[in-house]
């Protein structure tokens, strides 16, 4: 049976769909901060540049942009953001065709649906299952009728099944592995068969088939984009062309519409998915995600620790000064620990470590 469930920490609701032991959509929305995709904006052109086919922009809070189209400097212009800033990028917006912009300052008109708004609405008839209070305050009107309270949004199978997206791997069926490596330009995803020799029944071709829904899977729930090329696993140069009308079907599902491009001379699958939000090992690895998932993980370890005393979190001056805008992430802390949590940055820490003393 399908379920959508929702587990709420300080600063963050982790959203799976699953059937069953099966993950089937996942997505992260932290409330406290926005990624900005979908929202319409009023922004200043402050410098065109043909060559790129757009225009830099400046927007509401004073960060920049890129605007598709021709547009002369210092225009306003009504735009929507159709991707968040990403791989070291900023805001991708398009004009909004036959909107008059209003007022003289660039400006935040609305924003665009949140992660949960957008897999409530792929799929309307589940109910949503919420495991915090403090969350349903903030789910919007429109979807509260759907929601549904529960003791544990998770149990260990799907915590392991969601923790597991945060790793390189992920194990496909008939015994194929897969690692994903995500680079500036491209993400590469390599298909190694460990045992072949264990497979009998079945050859490198028919593995690497059957192996693609579960893929195309992977590839939707961390959310990775732009271009990505995939080695075949045990599969002949001369064969691995005939594998691709095998691996767009697999994709056909997608919401994000991936499209299967062919076969590079090295034999590397090529396949292009639409960049919208950030990929998840991107949105995990930033400072304010490893300062959420470091409050997550001391309240899920907190076992038979005493509530109460003087909690204390030491991490990198990036992290700290995320965590530090959290306010109401930081406050739902204290509820839940007891205590107020003092922040304590660390200099010579890297971003992906920190330490707790209850």
């Amino acid at each position: 049976m399908k379920e959508c469930r929702i587990a709420w920490s300080p600063g963050e609701a982790r959203i799976a769909v699953c059937d069953g032991d099966d993950l089937l959509d996942f997505g992260l929305w932290r409330p406290g901060m926005p990624d900005g995709y979908g929202d319409i904006h009023l922004v200043r052109v402050q410098k065109a540049a043909p060559a790129l086919g757009g225009a830099f922009v400046t927007l509401f809070d004073h960060s920049t942009g890129f605007l598709t189209g021709t547009h002369q400097d210092g225009a306003l212009v009504a735009a929507r953001v159709t991707r968040s800033a990403q791989n070291g990028k900023g805001l991708r917006l398009k004009p909004l065709v036959g909107h008059s912009p209003e007022g003289n300052i660039p400006q935040l008109v609305s924003r665009g649906p949140t992660p949960l708004e957008e897999i409530a609405a792929r799929y309307p008839d589940l109910a949503l299952c919420c495991d915090d209070p403090a969350l349903m305050a903030q789910i919007p009107a429109a979807l509260r009728p759907r929601i549904e309270r529960v003791s544990q949004a998770f149990d260990t199978v799907l915590e392991a099944s969601c923790d597991e997206l945060s790793t390189p791997q992920a194990s496909l069926p008939n015994g194929l592995r897969a690692t994903i490596t995500p680079t500036p330009a491209l993400t590469a995803i390599d298909l190694d068969d460990p045992s072949p020799d264990q497979r009998r029944q079945m050859d490198g071709f028919a593995a690497n088939r059957h192996g693609f829904v579960a893929l195309a899977r992977e590839i939707r729930l961390r959310n990775l984009s732009g271009a990505i090329l995939i080695d075949p696993a045990g599969v002949p140069l001369r064969k691995r062309p005939a594998l691709g009308a095998f691996l767009a079907t697999a994709l056909a599902d997608d919401p994000m519409q991936p499209r299967m491009l062919g076969a590079t001379a090295l034999g590397l699958l090529e396949v292009v998915r639409t960049r919208g939000r950030a990929p998840l090992h991107e949105a995990l690895s930033s400072p304010g995600g490893r300062g959420l998932s470091a409050l997550r993980q001391i309240l899920r370890d907190k076992g038979s620790v005493m509530a109460g005393g003087n909690p204390v979190l030491r991490a990198s001056l990036a992290v700290v000064r995320a965590l530090e805008t959290e306010r109401e992430a930081l406050s739902h802390f204290a509820l839940c620990w007891g205590a107020p949590l003092t922040l304590t940055m660390m200099p010579d820490y890297p971003d992906a470590y920190w330490s707790f003393t209850p």
